[in-house]
């Protein structure tokens, strides 16, 4: 079976192009989806917003791990090390539940 390439037309509006900041991502799961929810907080505040959710299915998530796996270890490869301070900016790792957060 010959394996052809398919192009893509992937069209980004104005707004969504400008980004969202985030410096907090709050990940749950079930059996069936994942879901990113990727909140901005401000320093010393117990109130923060979410951004932004992205819901997946288990198969996009680890495909997603493995192209964030991939891309920062190009990125380091090119830039150094990426040095993780521990400081999480006073935020709790378990936010009331068995959610997972990056």
């Amino acid at each position: 079976m010959e394996n052809k390439e398919q192009n893509i037309d992937i069209a980004v509006s104005d707004e969504v192009a400008e980004g969202t900041y985030s410096n907090l991502a709050i990940i749950t799961h079930s059996n069936s989806e994942f879901i990113l929810d990727f909140v901005n907080i401000m320093p010393g505040m117990r109130k923060g917003n979410v951004k932004s959710r992205i819901i997946l299915t288990p198969q996009h998530a680890k495909r997603l791990l493995n192209a964030l796996q991939d891309n920062i270890n190009r990125y380091e490869s090119f830039h150094g090390l990426i040095q993780e301070t521990g400081d999480h900016g006073g935020m709790p790792l378990n936010l009331n539940g068995s959610q997972g957060e990056a």
